[in-house]
């Protein structure tokens, strides 16, 4: 039986953290060659340290004479990227930083399975919803992204000036009768300007802004504040840690609520099933807990390099379902077509939409008019209730 009462964590880090940086890069290159050309096949991988940005991976084009042409953007992009960001720091800035770009022609091998509309590669992945959030989002990683987000957004307007781009969040949420109820500690480290500020100065900054995103209620006297606890945080970014490209991706899905396949998702266009397999399991999750079939969802796909149908669908809703799981579990392939190109054309991934995935979650956000975060949308959930 599932635990009913219990304190889960989850952490979340801001678009200047570097790993993030680098998620930033490869999905810019993605959407820039995708508005070239949405049939644009892209594994972008991007390593950044201090004062140095190095691309590389494959990428294929319809028109590879493009592809040629197009090389000398990629260094340009990859500044805009960390001016967007806001680094200006003596040791990385945006304007002085040297970026080098190796990236090269798809190899042929793998283009003969996809062009045939079969999966980019073998694997298997994971999608999640439960009504503990509006956002049907697991709580402790949907309030770590929103704290840092609203820290964002002061920041670059303007309010907050002594804060810098670096930060990391992390909330611990007590569960009572499997529903969340109160916070019992928040960490948040966060880059700021001056070395003379001290922990209680920047907490001082800080406290406002978590207070505003958080429940009311949540916060007691006996929740636990550690802000900066190390002290001094002014060394940031790939500066003060080299980053690379998909290595936050509990960040990136449910912090660790549920599981994860293992593929990132940042710098890959939609046929490989690593990211898009991802966000339709996402999609059916949601809309099965949309739709009242269950309070919590979680959707297992798997796929074979070059095979267009998935191998196998699993649903588990861990006691909580309001109909037979098993016809949930029939359900879901005749709302949706689970193959490669079933996925990209249903969600409409073929766009340059994903730069704006690459930090504070691909989930829990609201589905944009332009086509991004369409996995979020619950435009399944009659489809769903009449299979059920």
């Amino acid at each position: 039986m599932t635990r009913q009462n219990y304190v889960f964590t989850s952490e979340s880090v801001s678009e200047g953290h570097p790993d993030k940086v680098c998620d930033r890069i490869s999905d810019a290159v993605l959407d820039a060659l995708l508005a070239e050309d949405p049939m644009a096949r892209v594994a972008c991988e991007t390593f950044a340290t201090s004062g140095l940005v190095v691309i590389g991976g494959e990428v294929g084009l319809t028109d590879q004479e493009l592809l040629k042409n197009y090389m000398g953007r990629i260094g340009q992009i990859a500044r805009d990227c960390i001016r967007e960001i806001g680094y200006e720091q003596e040791k990385f800035h945006w304007n002085t930083c040297h970026v080098l770009n190796f990236l090269h022609e798809q190899s042929a091998h793998i283009a003969q399975g996809v062009d045939k509309d079969g999966a980019g590669d073998q694997g298997i992945m994971f999608g999640y919803a439960t009504n503990e959030t509006p956002e049907l989002m697991p709580a402790p990683i949907q309030y770590a992204h929103a704290i840092l987000r609203r820290l964002t957004e002061a920041r670059k307007s303007g309010d907050e000036p002594t804060l810098r781009p670096d930060a990391k969040s992390q909330i611990s949420v007590r569960y009572e009768d499997g529903k969340p109820v109160g916070v019992t500690s928040i960490v948040l480290s966060t880059q700021h300007e001056s070395e003379f500020q001290k922990s209680a100065d920047i907490r001082a900054i800080v406290e406002p802004y978590i207070r505003e995103v958080l429940p009311a209620d949540w916060i007691t006297e006996e929740t636990e504040w550690w802000v900066n606890p190390t002290g001094t945080f002014v060394i940031g970014g790939p500066d003060g840690d080299a980053g690379l490209t998909g290595r936050k991706i509990i960040v990136d899905t449910y912090g660790g609520a549920a599981p994860h396949g293992g593929g990132a998702f940042s710098g890959k266009d939609p046929t490989k099933v690593d990211r898009s397999a991802a966000y339709a399991a996402r999609y059916v999750a949601k809309n099965v807990v949309a739709a009242g079939l269950a309070e919590k969802c979680q959707v297992q796909l798997s796929y074979a390099i070059g095979v267009a149908k998935p191998l196998s669908i699993y649903v588990d809703t861990f006691g909580t379902e309001k109909a037979d799981m098993e016809a949930i579990e029939r359900a879901i392939p005749k709302v949706m077509d689970l193959t490669p190109r079933g996925i990209r054309e249903h969600l409409d991934l073929a766009k340059p939409i994903y730069a704006r995935t690459a930090a504070y979650g691909h989930f829990g956000r609201a589905p944009e008019e332009d086509g991004g975060f369409s996995w979020e949308k619950t435009d399944l959930v009659e489809a769903l209730k009449k299979e059920v």
